[in-house]
């Protein structure tokens, strides 16, 4: 076939193509437009999941009469003029292409009044090139009024899944640009039912109501804010405690600078941050906001801009895993890290739970763990702890007895703590195990005969270039061939592994990723199995002491409210619901 220009209508059917997947993807377009235009108010209303009716009318700036046939041209836009633009992009939307797209697979109608015109101006897309706006009745604002999505393209149709499906999706985009937009009011309906209305929200009580409208009460009482910074760049927003997880990841809002992304690096940091306090399987809840430069991530990188690319992800992912990983470890038990000791009787020093062990060393039994319990606490009783103490009751308050040998029960200022002592003391020897492994670093061990692995000829160059981040890792390769590598020393707590499998993972990681946490994660596995084979066990008789002295430790330990396998440590059962239970009151 000869080369030759394609049609207009063609040219817009295959931009829609890209831009145009289902009908939440009309809706992000025309909203972000909305927000684009400097939008108070933004009203939604959907007729069989988008299908039959999508109509978005904001109070924005509004569309100049002469302009209105623009905004349905290709590649016309207000919002950028230049590469300098391009580069520091500061709108959502940017190329020009929505309009134009959506009116060649649709019904569209565009209704718009700026604030200096008597009246409001009305174009249809199906008019034609010749056609000129004509008048219409409208507030300041903008309408945009499409029917019979892919009426022209029936076999994008077919593709379409039920009427709910499709307005699930429309409600979930709505929820996510909601969240990343406090200040605008959000109002959306469908098939004639108002769904949700969301008011503006311009204080930290009009924040909560939406995020707890959006996200669930039971996420609200367990978010912990952040708020963080270093250099251009800042965090700040809400992480739920472990113990609010989800089977799905269907509480993760993440925004860079007022965008919702998606982005491998993010959810990366996300999860090692959340490592070794989810159980297998389960995911954090989050609503995060990171603002940076606007010549610092190209978002320009896809049709729907769904994806960023960061310039400097490396330090994006250390910023968000410190962040978020300080901020887990600084919640500790109660809300808040304690000072070391608080909760301890006048004079009283708290003393060791036990001795940090040298990696390598023998460690402390059950016995000698629970010996240092009792010396910690031997001049104190019960008795003394509740009187000395009473003015300030700790946390997870004092001691009253065990249950089973396998539950602590103790009374603190809201009622009745019950805590399993296995899962909290394992967490308390495994954050030491960490601290005493971080204080020394990854210690190596040379192999008696070293081990000859074959590998790829880039592997083997990765391998060369990269000798001095393996050895910071704990390794020591000599490149011995082309394909070749001689592995003279390993981490010492990982020489019983496969070290041919272990070189190559960490080298296809560092290949990846630039970087590699295999070996910390690894290392983690192997402490936390020390751990809970290092920890007090069921049926193990405390005495009062004992016990109390294992609760102080828990108020000292990061991330003391899970175990290091994700299950919780404690729970709090405060007096209305224990009233609740026995219908006191009522």
């Amino acid at each position: 076939m000869p080369i030759r220009a394609l049609p207009e209508l063609l040219i817009n059917q295959i931009a829609a193509g890209e831009v145009v997947e289902r009908p939440a993807s009309v809706v992000k377009e025309l909203v972000e437009n909305s927000l684009d235009a400097g939008a108070n108010r933004i009203n939604v209303t959907l007729e069989q999941g988008g299908k039959r009716l999508i109509q978005v009318v904001d109070d924005g700036a509004g569309i100049p009469r002469d302009e209105l046939f623009l905004a349905l041209s290709r590649h016309a836009t207000s919002k950028i003029a230049s590469l300098d633009e391009l580069e520091s992009v500061r709108t959502l939307g940017f190329r020009g292409e929505a309009l134009p797209s959506i009116a060649s697979v649709s019904r569209l109608t565009l209704i718009s009044r700026t604030e200096g015109q008597e009246h409001a101006w009305q174009l249809d897309s199906r008019a034609g090139d010749e056609a000129s706006p004509q008048p219409a009745a409208g507030n300041t604002g903008t309408r945009v009024e499409l029917r019979d999505l892919f009426y022209n393209v029936p076999a994008r149709r077919k593709f379409l899944r039920t009427d709910q499906t499709e307005f699930q999706h429309v409600d979930e985009l709505l929820r996510r640009i909601a969240l990343a937009r406090f200040d605008v009011g959000f109002e959306w309906q469908h098939n004639g039912k108002v769904v949700r209305r969301l008011p503006p929200a311009t204080d930290s009580r009009g924040a909560a109501a939406r995020v707890t409208a959006i996200c669930g009460e039971e996420f609200w009482e367990h978010a912990m804010e952040i708020e963080a910074g270093s250099g251009e760049l800042g965090l700040r927003g809400w992480v739920a405690e472990p113990r609010f997880n989800r089977a799905r990841a269907d509480r993760q809002f993440f925004f860079v600078n007022g965008r919702i992304v998606r982005d491998k690096v993010i959810a990366h940091a996300v999860r090692q941050a959340f490592g070794d306090v989810l159980m297998h399987g389960r995911h954090p809840a989050f609503v995060l906001f990171l603002t940076l430069p606007e010549q610092a991530v190209d978002v320009n990188v896809h049709p729907q801009k769904h994806e960023v690319r960061f310039r400097d992800a490396r330090r994006i992912h250390d910023f968000l895993y410190s962040t978020l990983h300080r901020c887990l470890a600084e919640a500790g038990v109660g809300g808040g890290a304690l000072r070391p000791g608080s909760g301890l009787p006048t004079g009283q020093s708290p003393g060791p739970a036990f001795a940090i062990p040298q990696q390598g060393a023998v460690r402390l039994s059950v016995a000698e763990q629970i010996g240092h319990y009792a010396q910690a606490l031997a001049p104190a009783s019960a008795g003394d702890w509740q009187t000395e103490a009473e003015s300030e009751v700790p946390p997870l308050g004092f001691a009253l007895a065990q249950l089973h040998g396998v539950y602590i029960l103790a009374q603190n200022a809201q009622g009745l703590v019950l805590v399993d002592m296995h899962a909290a003391h394992e967490r308390i020897t495994y954050e030491r195990l960490k601290a005493g492994l971080d204080g020394q670093g990854i210690r190596s061990q040379n192999l008696l005969v070293p081990v000859t692995i074959h590998v790829s000829e880039r592997e083997a160059g990765l391998a060369e270039a990269r000798g001095g981040q393996l050895e910071a890792l704990g390794f020591s390769c000599d490149r011995s061939g082309p394909e070749t590598l001689l592995i003279r020393k390993v981490p010492t707590l990982l020489q019983d592994g496969d070290v041919p499998g272990l070189v190559k993972d960490v080298l296809a990681e560092i290949a990846s990723d630039g970087s590699s946490q295999l070996i910390e994660s690894r290392l983690d596995e192997v402490l936390s199995s020390m751990a809970c084979h290092g920890s007090v066990r069921a049926n193990r008789q405390l005495n009062v002491a004992e016990m109390n002295a294992l609760l102080r430790d828990m108020e000292r330990t990061e991330r003391a409210a899970q175990c290091n396998h994700g299950r919780p440590t404690w729970v709090q059962l405060d007096l209305p619901s224990l009233d609740r239970l026995f219908l006191r009151g009522r």
